[in-house]
Parts: structure tokens; C-alpha cells; sequence
């Protein structure tokens, strides 16, 4: 028994050596000894064969390189030009002044598409893969193909379970414990320079070795363009992981609500050192007073830029919605930045609906790794007679042009929420411009 004991202590005593050298280290200097690149490459060759080998066995030779974007093919012209293509042939005029029975078919398409396929509700899944990935199983259906294939998978379970997972854990877990420590002990020093230098380090160490820790690869794009004290860092949202890949590139000032647990335990210990704005919850309800709060951090420019994700809930990665105009509201100086993830190797896409926070970290744990892309864009400024909604739809749009997502319009609170009486009213007055024509010019 005391020689079982020795080993085991042996055993864990050269994991932790391990760990600290080829790991911790390199990651504290964000320096790579080349383990993950390894890594990587033998894990893109082995995709590769995989297939190359499910194409092959694979009786459906339908299978293509990309799957289409949806069943249904929407337009993209407004409401007035719909109509105006279904009354072109009608002799009375283009648009406007009556009602035609033509225009039904426009009600009557638009109400089938979204039985078909909602164009919202499927951004709140996860994204459907093109061929399985040796990871999950996808509609393909690729439950049996060969004998090596399933060799392979069950390798990769083995790898995933038992060497993986115990190395991300302990990873996480050391980052999270230095984290608090490091934030609570730079807390205590005066407020010079020194202490917010040391601040930023130890945030983006610890962020580092987490990142570390999920074997994240990530491609930062244009850093001629990173947010900059002062201004607000405006993101789409995938995952709560998103915090993790930003800051592993730099430090933010965080926006939150403040909570209990563990989360409220790292909360305190980070606000001791840097100026995160941390807002109680009758706060958060104070529109007015939040406003302020971030005024004041961004007028401010020796703080660091804060990190906002103006969508307020995560979207699976294949588009961006609504923008909050709370966030762009406050002014200053807007740094927009694109962030996609590629799915072959694990879906970054946390389902608040479906799985816990703790459920989906063991899921990204045990994923085979987290590849991401991050470009940083131009700043951005508020022009003249442009309001805040004009604004957020403006930087919106140029976020999901250039992480390629698709740029709608409807409000990420759909998630939990039925549509707003506000927004039914608009299209219905809308149509009725269009039919009887504004009222405001009828009038006496």
C-alpha cells in the first residue's frame, strides 16, 4: 500500500512538472514550444481521412463539400419592392394608393417560409456539420461505415476522456485559482502605474492558460486595429468562451451583472485590481444609470476599452442579430470586432436552453479543440444625423460582413420571448402606407 501511495504521488508529481514546464510557462509569455501545432496538424490529417474514408464507404454519393443555407431562398428587397414586383403587372400604378388581391401572395409566401424554416429559431441551434467529425453525430447518420473508421473513433474517445479532459481540468482550474489570487493580491497595492501594469498581466495570463487549457488556436486578424482605452470592444456573441479568446489577446474592462457563487467570487477578486463595471441587479434595470456608469468608465482614458456583446445572448455562430442601442448610446470610440469559429473541430455555440454552464464546459473539454478566427476592425464613430439604432446596425453589418454571417435584424431576446406587439404594429403600418398612404399627408 505505501509503495502504491509513492507511486501515485510519484505519478502526479511529474504531471504537475509537465504541466508547468511545456504548458504554464510558455503560456504565462504567450510563447508556444510547438505541442499544439503537433497536435493540430495530426488532428487535421486525421479529419482529412476520415472523409476521404466516409465518401468512399459511404453508399449516398449526394454528399457535397458545403451544405446549402437553408430550404428556403429568401429575397433581400424590402416589403415595397416585393409588391412593387407583384403588381408590375397590373395596370394600375407600381405602388401604393390601393389594395390588390396580388398582394396576399405575399402573406401568404412569407407565412410558409417560416413554417418551413423559421428564420430565427434556428439560429439558437446547434450548427448541422457536413460530414461527422469523429466527434458527434450528425443527420448523416454515420452510426457504422468501417471497421478502422470506428478504431479510430473509439482512439480519439479514449484520447478525448482520458488524457485531454484531466489536462484542460486541471489547466481551468489553475487558471481560474490564479486568477482570483493574483487579482486579490494586486488589489492590495497603492494605485500607481505598477499596479495596473501588473493588472493587465496577470488578467492575461491567466486567460492565456485557460485558453491553454480548452487547446485553443486562434488567428488574430488586422491588430493594427485592437480596441484602445477608452473605447468600447463590440463583439458577436457564440459562447461565454468568447471573453476567454478576446483576452487572450489583450485586456478588457468587463460589463456584468453581479452574481453569487463562483462567478460572484472571481467578480470581486478581478474588480480589486482592474475597473470592471459590475452592476447590481435592480441597476440593471435602470437604463439611465447604467448609461452613466459606462459614460464615465469610457470618458476616462487611461481605463481599459470594455467589452460589450450588444446581441445580450449567444447565436450559433452562423449569424448576428439585433444589436442593443444601449451600447452605443454612451459615445466614444467603437472597435468592432468579428469572431467564427470553425465547427469541424468543436461547437463553441453554448444552448443556454439545453445544457448547464458546467455541462457545456465539459462538452468544449472534450471536444478535440477550439479553432477560431478574430479580426479586428476599423474603429468606429457615430456619424451626424445618425442615431443610435442607425449606428449599431452600421457596425452590425460590418461585423457580419467580414466574419461572414449573416446580418439580421431580429432581436436575440426571441430566444425566451414572443415577438414585441411594437414590432407587428410596425409591419401592419407598414402595409397599410403603402395601401391607403401615410396618413399625414391625407390630412387637412
Amino acid at each position: 500500500m505505501v509503495d502504491l501511495w509513492a507511486v501515485t504521488m510519484w505519478g502526479l508529481e511529474i504531471w504537475w512538472y509537465l504541466i508547468l514546464a511545456l504548458i504554464m510557462v510558455p503560456a504565462m509569455f504567450g510563447v508556444s514550444l510547438g505541442i499544439s501545432e503537433l497536435y493540430m496538424t495530426i488532428l487535421v490529417k486525421t479529419l482529412e481521412w476520415a472523409t476521404l474514408k466516409m465518401r468512399k464507404n459511404t453508399e449516398d454519393r449526394a454528399l457535397k463539400d458545403s451544405l446549402p443555407s437553408g430550404l428556403i431562398q429568401r429575397g433581400k428587397g424590402s416589403m415595397e419592392k416585393e409588391f412593387e414586383e407583384l403588381r408590375r403587372s397590373l395596370p394600375k400604378q407600381p405602388l401604393g394608393g390601393d389594395f390588390t388581391l396580388s398582394d396576399s401572395f405575399y402573406f401568404t409566401r412569407r407565412g410558409i417560409e417560416s413554417i418551413v424554416e423559421d428564420e430565427v429559431t434556428q439560429r439558437f441551434s446547434s450548427e448541422e456539420l457536413v460530414s461527422w467529425n469523429l466527434l458527434t453525430r450528425t443527420n448523416n447518420n454515420f452510426h457504422y461505415i468501417s471497421l478502422k473508421l470506428t478504431l479510430v473513433y473509439s482512439l480519439g474517445v479514449l484520447i478525448r476522456y482520458c488524457i485531454l479532459a484531466p489536462l484542460r481540468i486541471t489547466l481551468a482550474t489553475i487558471g481560474l485559482s490564479w486568477l482570483v489570487i493574483g487579482t486579490s493580491a494586486v488589489g492590495l497595492l497603492p494605485n500607481w502605474r505598477i499596479k495596473y501594469w501588473l493588472s493587465e498581466w496577470v488578467h492575461v495570463m491567466c486567460y492565456r492558460i485557460c485558453a491553454r487549457g480548452l487547446s485553443a488556436t486562434i488567428c488574430y486578424h488586422n491588430k493594427e486595429n485592437k480596441p484602445q482605452k477608452g473605447g468600447i470592444c463590440v463583439a458577436n456573441h457564440t459562447s461565454p468562451i468568447d471573453i476567454v479568446i478576446l483576452c487572450n489577446d489583450g485586456c478588457y474592462a468587463m460589463v456584468g451583472q453581479i452574481h453569487g457563487g463562483l462567478m460572484g467570487v472571481l467578480q470581486r477578486a478581478m474588480v480589486r485590481s482592474c475597473p470592471h463595471v459590475w452592476f447590481e441587479r435592480a441597476e440593471m434595470k435602470d437604463r439611465h444609470l447604467v448609461t452613466k456608469r459606462l459614460r464615465d468608465h469610457v470618458n476616462d482614458k487611461t481605463k481599459l476599452p470594455i467589452l460589450i456583446f450588444p446581441e445580450g445572448t449567444c447565436i450559433n455562430n452562423t449569424s448576428v442579430m439585433m444589436f442593443k442601442k444601449g451600447s452605443f448610446e454612451i459615445g466614444g470610440i467603437i472597435y468592432p470586432v468579428a469572431i467564427k469559429y470553425d465547427l469541424k473541430f468543436g461547437d463553441a455555440f453554448w444552448n443556454s436552453s439545453k445544457y448547464s454552464m458546467v455541462s457545456y464546459l465539459l462538452r468544449m473539454m472534450t471536444s478535440w479543440a477550439l479553432v477560431c478566427n478574430v479580426w479586428y476592425l476599423p474603429p468606429m464613430h457615430q456619424q451626424e444625423n445618425e442615431d443610435a439604432v442607425q449606428f449599431a446596425n452600421r457596425v452590425k453589418s460590418a461585423i457580419a460582413n467580414q466574419g461572414g454571417l449573416v446580418d439580421l435584424q431580429w432581436d436575440g431576446g426571441l430566444k425566451r420571448a414572443k415577438v414585441k406587439e411594437s414590432f407587428k404594429e410596425q409591419q401592419q403600418k407598414q402595409y397599410s402606407n403603402m395601401v391607403v398612404g401615410d396618413d399625414s399627408s391625407n390630412s387637412d
